[in-house]
Formats: C-alpha cells, sequence, structure tokens
C-alpha cells in the first residue's frame, strides 16, 4: 500500500515532533511512509470562517497531492473530519451554483483513503498495541471534530490501554468541548477562555502527568492555559505517546521531548 503522511499546519508550523512521531510509529510497524511536498492546507480556516469559495482551491490541491496514494494519514481529526464531511458538501454547493466543475471527483477520490492516525491503525492495520512505552499517567481528552464528526468511538483508549507503563485516568465531563474550536476563539475570546479553564480544572483534577489528545490545536488551548496556570501537566499528541519506546525514554527522547519542547515555545 502507499501511504502518505497530511501533516496539516498546526503540526507543520507548531508541533513537528508529532509529524516526525507519526513516521517514526508507522515504520516500526512496517508501513512505507511517502510526504508529498505539494501539500497545503486543508481549508478549514476559511471554510469555518465562511469563505467557502476560497477553500475549493485547496480541495483541488488535495487531490493532486495526494493522487497516487492508497491512504492519506493525518494525526489530526479536526483535518480528517474536514476532508471528510466538508469537502462533498463544498463541492455540492459549487454545483449548485453551476460552477466548480470536477470538485465532486476530487472529493469522491479524497474522502475514502483520509484517515485520522486511530482509525488507520485500529481499522486498517487491525493494530492497538503498537509496541509503546510511556510511564506515566495521562488522562484523554477526546475532542470534538473526533468525537463527533469522525465518530473516532473508543479507538484512541485502546491504544492507550495497550502502552506499556501508562496509567490513564479518567478525565470527568471527557465529552465536553475544551473550547478552541479554531476561529471560535477568536471570535468568542472570553467564551473559549472560560470553556478551556473549566477543562483544564478537570484535567488537573485527575492528577494526572500529562494530558493527551488526537488533535494539536486543542492541546495548544490547553497546554497553554497549563502553562501561565503553572501546573506540571504535560500536553502531548496521542501519535508522541504511541511512538515513544523504552529506548527513547531510557535516551531521555519519545514524547518528554518532543512534549517540553511545545511547553518551552510557548
Amino acid at each position: 500500500m502507499r501511504v502518505a503522511l497530511f501533516v496539516t499546519c498546526v503540526n507543520d508550523t507548531l508541533r513537528p515532533g508529532t509529524g516526525r512521531a507519526v513516521v517514526a510509529l508507522l515504520e516500526r510497524l512496517g508501513v512505507d511512509v511517502d510526504f508529498p511536498a505539494e501539500q497545503s492546507c486543508c481549508g478549514q480556516p476559511q471554510f469555518n470562517t465562511g469563505y467557502r469559495h476560497a477553500t475549493e482551491p485547496l480541495l483541488r490541491r488535495f487531490d493532486r497531492a495526494f493522487a497516487d496514494h492508497d491512504y492519506v494519514v493525518t494525526p489530526s481529526g479536526s483535518c480528517a473530519a474536514m476532508v471528510r464531511e466538508n469537502f462533498p458538501r463544498i463541492a455540492a454547493r459549487a454545483a449548485a451554483e453551476g460552477r466548480g466543475r470536477g470538485l465532486a471527483e476530487a472529493a469522491a477520490r479524497a474522502v475514502p483513503k483520509t484517515y485520522e492516525l486511530t482509525e488507520f491503525l485500529v481499522d486498517v492495520l487491525k493494530v492497538t498495541d503498537v509496541g509503546a512505552y510511556y510511564p506515566h499517567t495521562v488522562t484523554y481528552h477526546p475532542t470534538c471534530h473526533g468525537l463527533r464528526m469522525l465518530g473516532l468511538g473508543d479507538r484512541p483508549r485502546r491504544l492507550l490501554e495497550r502502552v506499556r507503563g501508562l496509567t490513564l485516568k479518567e478525565l470527568p465531563g471527557a465529552e465536553e468541548c475544551c473550547g478552541f474550536g479554531g476561529t471560535f476563539a477568536v471570535k468568542n475570546p472570553a467564551v473559549s477562555v472560560a470553556m478551556g479553564a473549566d477543562k483544564v480544572r478537570a484535567v488537573t483534577g485527575t492528577g494526572a502527568e500529562a494530558l493527551c489528545t488526537v488533535d494539536n490545536s486543542c492541546l495548544l488551548h490547553l497546554g497553554g492555559m497549563l502553562v501561565r496556570q503553572g501546573s506540571p501537566v504535560r500536553p502531548v499528541h496521542l501519535a508522541e505517546i504511541l511512538a515513544s519506546t523504552e529506548a527513547d525514554v531510557a535516551a531521555g527522547g519519545g514524547a518528554d521531548r518532543a512534549a517540553g519542547a511545545a511547553g518551552g515555545a510557548r
């Protein structure tokens, strides 16, 4: 199979360690991973802000960038949901307006081969034990796009439960939004901060050492609040935990190093 990494804008610019973790993890599982240089933004910021027409060139670009691949894997429930849920809507609206030739075909090619990382691991590779080691207590926040749009269900938990050394703490009110919501946080900052504060209280109340999600956008929001409060809780993407091995931990690398670098950057 030909597998490509769709790294996403947030990961590429702010948390590149997550993309590297995905590659390390998949290669450890015997998957050859490509990184098409033509890939760009999925168009979610434009679409969510009402600039639907501006997303159409990005839909076409996504189709071109990953045309030669059987699977497109992304460490972002948010961006996977944009492709799978909104690309067809964009194409349909363009067609109803009598334009957008070829968009429907491009969306039809992109949708079935685009997978969020945990979906690819559990549904395609059929694995839950990926050989990871992470000797810390972790709490998991199911992000809105992964929970409500993709329907990830228990896939992330099943993977976390098989990580050696990891103790998983239940997060009270786990299904409540963290308040980031992309442009929502910009348009409604006070509400966003209030929601984030509620989530952070729940996170710190678990006593966990690390907060894990499948979306770095949510981790940046919550991680920033944790840092400003002086909390020792580390924000860590699920991919970084799954990529971590005993050798990595012994060498002071893996998810601990990635989380430390991200915390320092803030």
